[in-house]
């Protein structure tokens, strides 16, 4: 009994050695965590129940069948993070470069299979070369089984994919149909295609950081919707986003001890400018919002002249889509319509109150946006919005201009409670605008042009250029002080706790996509 006991010691303590002293040691040369211990770090103290530590992989091909290492190139199990039943496979670089066999694949479609059946968010750590090439078809066969689950779980659990070593190939589709990806700075990388292949058939001359490292994802493609300086800050980073959100689809984020005061804000009084035409930072407006310290910024270097992310208010979790004036006016273009509409979908599987700031001027004009399709990517996020069942608030700090402002979370598409400022601007167009095309011809037979112009303008912007005309209409349920916003949006997000749509009873509608 003795000897079969010290034998299954043995072999624990080789699994978990994976490669190999020497391996781990030049893991730790640049700067990177194991696979163990970037699990270890991530769940709470003692708390990671590992799941098929002793499994091989079956090849025999390539004298593959001399080089077997338990756990076959990643850890997978389960444990908690701040309490909370998270399930987590973390990938083994030093394990064949953590390439995906067939047992490895089996691995992690059994995690992914429990998280489903039992409901809690799913960790992917991710850092493998890619398919293990001398399994074939199998390790292909590997990745769509995960694909599969990817889809399967989609809407059902949150998934967080960490990129945090090589991810090529196939192996990128898995994180691509995640909720959310974190890439680590100067250690990570995503493409379809490598540097060389690319050299081969563009000719082009690209490393693997340009192609397809961190910045490249967080700033070009909006691949990755956040970016980590190290291993540690990633671990972080993932702990923080998942306080946001439930552990699935139908429970709601537990709400924080909070104790309300009066809530007024009095440096929101004065943050939109005289000027219409000036720029602000939205971010100081959330700021002045939000439970204190809360905001957590979604897709920050990406189409920044939308913001989105996850704040507080009032201890409840709340998806803030905000225009920011501080770029492209805070048109809405190409870009920033998809970010929304993704950020916002999320929010809706996971029972996420919506709040939306908005200060749109309109869509991005040009040939640019036009070719690239901005009536179909605008209408995602009109969509995205229409389609949301959770409690929908609105506050119009300023311009809501044309089709943008049905967009954002008008009353017309479904949303629930729409608050306005004093300073906001709800028209078909600006003044300008409109009044040199509904006063055209007053203005050409004026002596002074400029001068039959300006008094026009001020006419139209006297009778449009204010909330008033929609709250009349009840398009604006009311019209309400800056400095009260905070204390306005606690109460209607409490009485909206309730809210239960029937939806109609189809398969699936089909956003365009």
């Amino acid at each position: 009994m003795k000897s079969k006991i010290e034998e299954l010691q043995h072999k624990v303590t080789e699994a978990k050695l994976g490669g190999g002293q020497k391996r781990i040691d030049r893991h730790h040369q640049k700067g990177k965590l194991t696979a163990r211990e970037r699990i270890n770090y991530f769940l709470d103290e003692g708390s990671f129940e590992e799941v098929g530590i002793l499994v091989t992989h079956r090849t025999t091909d390539f004298g593959m069948e001399n080089q077997k290492f338990y756990g076959d190139g990643v850890v997978t199990g389960y444990g908690t993070v701040n309490g909370r039943l998270v399930y987590v496979f973390a990938q083994d670089f030093t394990v064949f470069g953590g390439s995906l066999s067939e047992t490895h694949a089996e691995k992690i479609c059994k995690i992914m299979d429990l998280a489903v059946k039992v409901g809690a968010p799913l960790i992917g750590l991710n850092d493998s070369g890619g398919a293990r090439i001398q399994e074939g078809v199998r390790s292909l066969g590997g990745y769509a089984d995960i694909f599969y689950r990817n889809v399967q779980a989609s809407g059902v659990i949150p998934q967080i994919s960490a990129i945090m070593g090589p991810c090529a190939g196939g192996a990128v589709y898995s994180p691509a149909m995640t909720d959310f990806t974190i890439m680590v700075e100067n250690s990570s990388y995503m493409f379809v295609t490598g540097p060389n292949v690319v050299k081969t058939v563009t000719n082009e001359e690209v490393t693997s950081e340009e192609l397809g490292g961190a910045s490249t994802h967080a700033t070009k493609s909006g691949v990755t919707h956040l970016t980590a300086a190290n291993d540690v800050q990633c671990l972080e980073d993932i702990k923080t986003l998942l306080s946001y959100m439930p552990q699935n689809n139908q429970e709601t984020t537990a709400k924080l001890s909070f104790e309300l005061g009066d809530e007024v804000r009095e440096e929101l009084a004065n943050i939109v400018p005289d000027n219409s035409n000036k720029p602000y930072d939205m971010r100081a407006v959330i700021d002045g919002i939000a439970d204190s310290d809360s905001f957590f910024e979604i897709h920050k270097d990406y189409a920044d002249n939308i913001v989105v992310g996850f704040a507080r208010l009032g201890g409840r979790s709340v998806g803030i889509v905000a225009n920011q004036p501080m770029s492209l006016a805070g048109c809405l273009d190409v870009n920033s319509s998809k970010k929304a509409a993704r950020f916002t979908r999320f929010c809706d599987c996971f029972n996420i109150p919506l709040l939306v700031l908005v200060d749109v001027p309109g869509f991005l004009p040009g040939t640019d946006q036009e070719w690239n399709a901005i009536i179909t990517n605008g209408a995602k996020l009109l969509y995205a919005l229409s389609e949301a069942t959770v409690p929908r608030v609105s506050v119009i700090t300023r311009k809501a201009y044309g089709g943008a402002y049905d967009v954002m979370n008008s009353k017309h598409i479904g949303a629930d409670m729409n608050f306005a400022w004093p300073s906001a601007e709800i028209a078909v167009m600006g003044a300008k605008g409109a009044s040199e095309i509904i006063f055209k011809k007053e203005i050409a037979e004026a002596d002074d042009h400029e001068a039959k112009l300006a008094e026009k303008e001020a006419e139209y912007a006297d009778k449009f250029a204010n909330p008033y005309r929609a709250a009349e209409r009840g398009f604006v349920d009311e019209v309400i002080l800056p400095q009260d916003t905070r204390r306005k949006l606690i109460k209607a997000f409490a009485m909206l706790e309730g809210k239960k749509v029937e939806r109609p009873n189809r398969k699936h509608g089909n956003i365009p996509l």
